[in-house]
């Protein structure tokens, strides 16, 4: 029998008060790995009750304080980097080498949190009398309802809950129903830290029962959801109904732009690296790739011959490059795509296929695909994907491949390979993403800003911006 996982609320492990259940399973072998509690409106109700409770005892705290509770909390998940590692292969799929990746994400995020919540400032400026100053403070808003994706189940829980409570706030986060177990086991190191009960909350449980009464909920002053953009549009207007903040990072449609004059072995690394890392399972991934016609065929050439030796199997094995898909509705909605690509006159060059024989016939492996003679008008180009696909897309120079990139309502992430300056200076002027790679791989930094524009998203996360996101400034004229 598998174990069940309760609820996180006040510091303490409760049942669902509905008393369902969801089942866990592993996307490579399709077997049941754990229960969790299905959450409900009373469950939600119950832990930010507990979290407002907690707020005025948690903000009261120095930073320092707060601090020395999240590097406790970090030194514990470094403690534990393998066994949450091997959560996060087993409920997500991702091969094992990159969830220690993850995890040590994980870690530097919290790391950041800590060490830089001192770093808050507010500002002094002079009043409107000879005796007076006006301070602009910068005081935490009180509960944060938090809403994770499936792709990346501790970087995401990290991400939010280390700055958030940090800062002075208290957190009820609702991971994916996907996957929870990576989220549960960190709430196991929240006790073990001897955090307040009531600062961190986790609530399972799926969309409807948990995120819509999370959202709704008139004591959360700020919800941070990452996720998809069609979700984050409903969260936006279910917020607007208490006025809360909202912060949103959603879907990508991240355009990698390979210049005649760049280095193309280095490019195709990275551009391979960005489209198959985590089975294209990433809102940065490379989901356009666009390439300078002098330099077309060879980089295909070389973009092939790497594509065709990635190795597809039980993401355990450290061989293993890729797992599979998260679920067999993720890997499904991936194949359409595919076959709308080549009806609508993309070539399969790689791929196209769902996987059998084998291991395969345990999972939701899909094979890396590669598309050539795809064009700016297919559904492919301004659709996200979020799979293992590669789309490969001829441009005649520069300005074509900046107008094109431009040419989508998503604006998170971009990359550009050019040894030319003034093309990565037009480039900060005139590509419209938040977030752009320029001669390397993807992959943000905690003391970066990950954030997005158009609908990509609103606000951003990580670095010092992003902790400013869970703060508000009050003003005070202050007279003797």
């Amino acid at each position: 029998m598998t174990e069940k996982s309760t609820l996180f609320i006040n510091g303490s492990w409760v049942s669902p008060k509905g008393g369902e259940w969801i089942t866990v399973e592993n996307p490579a072998t399709k077997a049941v790995i754990g229960e969790v509690a299905k959450g409900g409106q009373a469950d939600v109700d119950a832990a930010v009750a507990a979290a407002k409770a907690a707020f005025a005892g948690w903000s009261h705290r120095t930073a320092t304080e707060r601090a020395d509770y999240i590097h406790a909390l970090k030194n514990l998940v470094k403690r534990d980097r393998e066994k949450l590692a091997a959560l996060i292969t087993s409920e997500m799929g991702k091969p094992l080498k990159e969830a220690r990746i993850e995890v040590d994400f994980a870690i530097g995020l919290l790391r950041f949190a800590a060490e830089n919540v001192l770093r808050l400032q507010g500002e002094i400026i002079s009043g409107s009398s000879p005796n007076e100053k006006i301070l602009i403070d910068r005081v935490p808003l009180g509960v944060i309802g938090a809403i994770t994706a499936w792709n990346f189940p501790l970087a995401l829980c990290a991400r939010k809950i280390g700055p958030a409570v940090a800062a002075g706030n208290t957190i009820v986060l609702k991971p994916h129903e996907l996957t929870p177990l990576t989220c549960l086991h960190l709430a196991k190191l929240v006790g073990e830290a001897r955090i307040p009960h009531g600062v961190i909350n986790i609530v399972t449980g799926d969309g409807q029962d948990v995120g819509v009464p999370l959202v709704a909920h008139k004591d959360v002053r700020l919800i941070t959801m990452t996720g998809s953009t069609p979700a984050g549009k409903k969260i936006m207007a279910a917020a607007s109904e208490t006025l809360k903040e909202v912060r949103l990072e959603l879907g990508g449609k991240a355009p990698f732009m390979v210049m005649e004059d760049a280095d193309l072995d280095k490019a195709a690394d990275a551009a391979v690296a960005a489209r198959f890392g985590n089975g294209g399972q990433v809102c940065t991934s490379n989901e356009r790739t666009y390439i300078h016609e002098a330099i077309y065929d060879r980089f295909v050439q070389k973009i092939r011959e790497k594509i065709e030796a990635l190795k597809v199997g039980l993401p355990t094995d450290d061989s293993t490059d890729m797992g599979p898909k998260v679920s067999e509705d993720e890997l499904n909605k991936v194949h359409g795509m595919v076959e709308n690509a080549i009806r609508q006159g993309a070539r399969l060059a790689i791929g196209g296929k769902r996987l059998r024989g084998g291991v395969y016939d345990k999972g939701y492996f899909y094979a890396p695909t590669l598309l050539t003679d795809v064009t700016q008008d297919m559904d492919v180009v301004h659709n996200e994907v979020f799979g293992p696909v590669m789309s490969l897309i001829r441009v005649k120079d520069f300005d074509q491949a900046i107008a094109w990139a431009n040419d989508c309502r998503y604006g998170l992430s971009a990359y550009l390979f050019t040894n030319d300056l003034g093309r990565v200076l037009r480039m900060t002027r005139e590509l419209e993403f938040g977030e752009v790679y320029v001669n390397r791989p993807g992959g943000e930094a905690p003391q970066g800003f990950h954030h997005g524009y158009k609908e990509s998203g609103l606000g951003g996360e990580d670095g010092q911006h992003g902790m400013e996101a869970y703060v508000q400034t009050k003003t005070i004229y202050l007279n003797a």
